[in-house]
């Protein structure tokens, strides 16, 4: 008898001991799956593009703002457009794949030609007051989650059969963070990706 409930009790320490480190649990996620139906892998070249057509193509940087840096991750104008290749990076140093709802580094592969030396890994900028807006921009750090990172891990969610993008980082357990879709903030014509009621709804195309 001692022996059983010797047994009982450690089952339930462990039980109530063993708890799955914030952000790394993405290997129980589903799988992000590419137009082509085969899953995201880390690190490989992807195109963001828009599901809903007519409305301006991949994504790239620019100077949006008249500011030199940080570059601002943008919408192509031209539906045509693929923009610049991306590549995902998830918290999890030993995923292969991305996940659903799990927090990653997002990086532009490739940039414009300009001024701005700094980082192509995206990041929530400071909060806009002219424009009453967070933008998404360069600039971030990859990897290292941490408090001091958390500004620049984003996720992939479903969004009925398609995918949007999402900024609610769960690096930091004690961080006050926002929760908002990324969607796209368009002023003199220039599609601007930042928080937002109405998700950019996206799929991924391997470069």
């Amino acid at each position: 008898m001692e022996v059983t409930t010797l047994l009982i009790l450690s089952f339930l320490l462990l039980s109530f001991t063993s708890k799955p480190v914030p952000g790394l649990a993405g290997s129980s996620a589903a799988t992000v799956l590419d137009i082509s139906g085969k899953r995201l892998r880390k690190g490989v070249d992807y195109y963001i593009l828009p599901v809903i057509r007519g409305r301006g193509g991949g994504l790239k940087l620019a100077n949006a703002r008249n500011k030199t840096c940080p570059l601002d991750v943008v919408q192509d104008q031209f539906e045509v457009s693929n923009g610049l290749p991306l590549t995902f990076s998830p918290v999890n140093p030993r995923e292969c794949f991305v996940h659903e709802s799990t927090d990653l580094n997002i990086k532009f592969s490739a940039t414009p030609a300009t001024t701005c030396i700094q980082s192509k890994v995206w990041k929530l900028d400071s909060y806009d007051d002219s424009l009453g807006q967070w933008f998404v921009t360069s600039g971030g750090v990859e990897g290292n989650p941490s408090p001091q990172t958390v500004s620049n891990w984003f996720k992939i969610e479903k969004f009925n059969d398609d995918y949007k993008l999402v900024f609610c980082p769960t690096v930091c357990n004690f961080c006050k963070v926002i929760c908002r879709d990324v969607g796209i903030f368009i002023k003199d014509g220039i599609r601007r990706l930042a928080l937002s009621d109405q998700p950019f709804i996206v799929m991924f195309k391997k470069a």
